[in-house]
């Protein structure tokens, strides 16, 4: 399945075209890497958490907005080499200063677990979920019933992907952004759609369906799940860019 490079990030509000015009960029230098798409998507629908949130992540200021970003490879072993490249390649030291704090940036590898669908579209609700590592099996085996559901219900893909290599940073990491308790594992996952539309009225079906509720134990703790609507700002699958640059 695929390899997922995961990436949460705090933006200034203010430097949305920047970060869009920075993003670009580095999706043309890298198309030689072995990324085989790079998604970029910034926060419409997020909410606050009483727990955990997107926010909480990236320790996002009141004018900053969150964005939900991933590379997507064949294997770990292509992410591995792009990542080398991405450390010795001289060009990455020609590219100008990222429009954002990168020290508060999140970042890990993770491995697809449940991959439905093949399409790409303009709207993704991402999540980032706290799984014990002994329930694994177990989360594997509902998040592919939630995505048969959400397939249904108009979503083009939906993928699952279990942290794999997540390293520990001294400000955020993904271990922090959920509380993570010793023995567990972190779930990073997006669900792809058409438009927000079609999400708005899926998510609005499955609420009012009896039949989605919790039905017992669930494997992993919903209070320090956290998860948001963005809209996709750059998607190299795409045939053209997915957003106007305006001024």
């Amino acid at each position: 399945m695929t390899y997922i490079e995961g990436f949460v990030v705090a933006v200034p509000t203010a430097n949305r075209r920047a970060f869009r015009e920075h993003a670009e960029q580095m999706a043309d230098m890298v198309q030689g890497f072995g990324i085989e798409r790079q998604v970029e998507a910034w926060a419409s629908d997020v909410p606050h958490g009483k727990v955990t949130d997107f926010y909480r992540a990236v320790d996002a200021k009141e004018d900053e907005t969150v964005v939900f970003a991933w590379f997507e490879y064949p294997s770990k072993a292509a992410r591995d080499a792009a990542n080398e490249k991405f450390r010795t390649d001289p060009r990455m030291a020609q590219l100008p200063p990222p429009p954002f704090d990168g020290k508060r940036m999140i970042l890990g590898g993770f491995e697809a677990i449940v991959e439905q669908g093949s399409g790409t579209g303009s709207y993704v609700d991402g999540f980032v979920v706290p799984v014990p590592q002994g329930k694994r099996d177990s989360y594997r085996e509902l998040a592919g019933k939630m995505a048969n559901v959400f397939r249904d219900k108009g979503a083009a893909r939906v993928v699952e992907a279990f942290g794999e290599d997540l390293s520990r940073g001294q400000v955020t990491d993904y271990y922090r952004a959920v509380n993570a308790e010793d023995g567990e594992g972190v779930v990073f996952s997006f669900i792809e759609w058409p438009d927000k539309a079609t999400r708005d009225a899926a998510w609005k079906a499955i609420m009012e369906d009896d039949s989605m509720r919790p039905q017992g134990d669930t494997p992993f703790d919903g209070k320090r799940m956290f998860w948001g609507g963005f809209e996709v700002i750059i998607d190299t699958a795409a045939a053209e860019t997915t957003e106007a640059v305006t001024a």
